[in-house]
């Protein structure tokens, strides 16, 4: 069973709850910017030498190392939304992330554990989990590593047919 920090003095709980909030505060900006393609802000959540894994609904996984490649699964995305006969009647994306629970590993760094479902104009799109790993750098928290594992998707799911979709 992972630390719940009940154990802690006042003080220190209270920077574990300070750090819980930045780490939500993270992924509600992932979730915003991403869905906005607001990517330049996006990839300023990483740390340089951060990593993404993707495991899509077979099985299949691909990892990206660094924000170079990072880049690659959201400008993939757009790049495939935006090539679709339909592009013009997506209307929006957006993430939606639940029941995150997060574990400090220290003062400076954290794991988390979240679900995700995604809608777009035609309803729910696709839906999984991510497994994370935040570190706090100059005061803010930062992705370190972050597994996105899709679960399921319905069959015209936009994501459905590409081993780089994004969660």
């Amino acid at each position: 069973m992972e630390d719940d920090g009940s154990h802690l003095r006042t003080g220190d709980r209270l920077e574990v709850v300070m750090a819980r909030d930045g780490i939500r505060d993270l992924v509600a900006r992932y979730n915003s910017y991403s869905d906005s393609g607001l990517f330049d802000p996006l990839f300023g959540l990483f740390v340089p030498d951060a990593s993404m894994e993707i495991t899509d609904v077979s099985g299949k996984r691909v990892v990206y190392d660094g924000i170079s490649e990072i880049k690659r699964i959201f400008t993939g995305a757009q790049e495939r939304i935006r090539g679709r006969p339909d592009a013009g009647a997506t209307g929006y994306i957006r993430h939606f992330t639940s029941t995150h629970q997060i574990d400090m590993t220290s003062s400076l760094a954290a794991r988390g554990r979240l679900y995700f479902a995604v809608l777009m104009s035609h309803g729910l799109d696709h839906w999984g989990r991510y497994l994370d790993e935040y570190v706090r750098v100059d005061g803010w928290w930062r992705f370190a590593h972050r597994r996105v594992f899709l679960d399921g998707c319905v069959p015209a799911s936009w994501f459905a047919a590409t081993s780089d979709a994004e969660g």
